[in-house]
């Protein structure tokens, strides 16, 4: 409604605008720039003898351009007031000690291959619900051209980031540091569904290719591959048919199965208990929908562990064991899916069996180079295993690909506990608090920078956010200071503990 109203305002101020120029060119010359206007003007007859004599001699053309230049004057006095208005922030700081705000970092450059931005598609359904059907569209897009080596892909978290804020072209692909940036709307009805995708420069704005598919609605997985192969042609005119193919993965077989899919990402991406929840709900019914679809067994396989070693509202043994049973199955359906082997690797590091699972993020990472959920994984077993630098190499890449304050959460707090078991607290504080100011509600971050501020022997800061972590999640925060976790190190683990009782952990 508001969004509408402005609209209006807009509409008539532009209006009100050019009439009170011209009643202005009247008024100063007898002439008006537009027949119409003077036509308008010529046919007024007010009734003068029924008007006080003051009023009686005031030429009306004059209450033209006072009535214009009071709608201009009010215009810009109100846009003034609109952009100077400082923006609301959902999120209250810490503490006075912990402050939790993060300026969007300086532009990256440009990497050497081409680089593109995947916006979210605009849903022009006029149904909210659907949402996640305009969602899901760019995902997959985003996930198909990141399966070729020959491009530099943003991830998801920080393209999605965009979503709304009606932020130029040109500035978003020099926050994010890519030269093309790809933006389209999606239309779906009962039978039928319509895309429209267009890919810009980032430099220049100019528009390099566009396109219209309207297709029936159980044609939408050959009207991604499609459009994905024609904005391929359009960076880079001389990939191979090869490299083409590799831009593709096979569907779910059933649009209902995929519906689920696209569901489930989205409450996976909220990184709440109850969200994780409904995310299971609707990996499962993916899967009941389509028993082959390997991607939903590797994102149910995540929703057990994320019970374990995030919320620690189930024995890591028990979602070690439900994990797994994923996995074998994801596997037994296609041993080169970088899906399964990322499922199955992921399942061995929370079990403790860093070199095993190492091996599949490895062999995940050789079938696609470019596939996050492996790479991201395959930093934290380097971490954990004391390759700290190492670990900090692909993690830094990872937020090269996620450059906004609010990338993914785990991505900003390993960088944290690469620092601080590195004994670089100074630096461990830094990161902590730039993890906190783009996830605030993220229990993690907080027992880290905890931990470090209370060996750089600031207690009153550490007491703080050792609240603040014991407050966020009670169980989790227990598992990972009381018990130590099977794939951290006793050494490590050790380290933590007495980085927690500086801040004032009594455990």
């Amino acid at each position: 409604m508001e969004k509408r109203r402005n609209h209006l305002w807009h509409v008539a101020g532009e209006h009100l605008t050019h009439w009170s120029v011209a009643g202005a060119i009247l008024a100063a010359t007898g002439a008006a720039p537009e027949h119409w206007f003077a036509t308008f003007l010529d046919k007024v007859h007010l009734p003068r003898g029924d008007l006080p004599p003051w009023l009686a001699h005031l030429d009306y053309r004059l209450v033209a351009v006072i009535v214009g230049l009071s709608v201009i004057v009010g215009d810009n006095l109100w846009r003034h007031h609109r952009h100077a208005a400082p923006m609301p922030t959902a999120v209250a700081p810490l503490a006075p000690e912990i402050p939790t705000t993060l300026a969007v970092p300086a532009a990256p450059e440009l990497p050497d291959k081409p680089s593109i931005a995947v916006l979210a598609f605009d849903n022009m359904s006029g149904d909210p619900e659907q949402e996640y059907f305009s969602d899901g569209i760019s995902e997959d897009i985003i996930t198909q051209l990141s399966r070729s080596p020959r491009f530099f892909v943003i991830a998801r978290n920080s393209s999605f980031f965009y979503k709304g804020r009606g932020i130029g072209i040109k500035q978003i692909a020099r926050e994010l540091g890519v030269r093309y940036v790809l933006e389209g709307s999606v239309r779906r009805d009962s039978e039928r569904i319509r895309i429209n995708a267009q890919l810009i420069d980032g430099e220049s704005g100019n528009h390099i290719w566009a396109e219209k598919y309207d297709h029936p609605i159980a044609a939408i997985f050959a009207v991604q591959d499609e459009m994905t192969g024609a904005v391929a042609r359009a960076i880079e005119p001389a990939i191979s048919r090869l490299e083409h193919e590799r831009l593709s993965r096979k569907p779910p077989e059933s649009l209902g199965a995929w519906e689920a899919y696209q569901l489930g990402l989205w409450h996976e991406a909220k990184h709440t208990a109850a969200d994780n929840a409904r995310a299971r709900e609707h990996f499962q019914r993916t899967i009941d929908l389509d028993s082959r679809f390997v991607p939903a067994y590797d994102h149910l396989a995540g929703t057990y562990l994320a019970e374990g070693i995030v919320y620690a509202s189930l024995p890591i043994s028990e979602a070690v064991r439900l994990s797994r049973r994923q996995a074998e199955i994801a596997l037994s359906i296609d041993p080169q899916a970088p899906e399964a082997h990322h499922a199955m690797g992921f399942t061995l590091i929370i079990s403790g069996d860093l070199v095993s699972g190492s091996a599949h993020f490895e062999q995940g990472l050789s079938i696609d180079p470019n596939n996050f959920r492996n790479r991201h994984q395959y930093a934290g077993a380097l971490l954990f295993s004391g390759r700290f630098i190492e670990a900090r190499a692909v993690l830094s890449d990872l937020l090269r690909l996620n450059p906004l304050p609010d990338a993914f959460a785990p991505l900003r707090t390993a960088l944290v506990v690469s620092y601080y078991l590195e004994a670089d607290y100074a630096n461990a504080e830094q990161a902590g608090r730039r993890a906190i100011a783009a996830h605030p509600g993220h229990p993690w971050a907080y027992r880290w920078l905890a931990a470090a501020l209370g060996q750089l022997g600031r207690t009153d800061e550490a007491s703080e956010a050792l609240r603040k972590a014991i407050e966020l999640s009670p169980r989790s925060f227990h598992f990972y200071a009381a018990e130590r976790p099977p794939w951290m190190r006793p050494e490590d683990h050790r380290r933590m503990q007495e980085g927690l009782r500086k801040a004032g952990w009594t455990g």
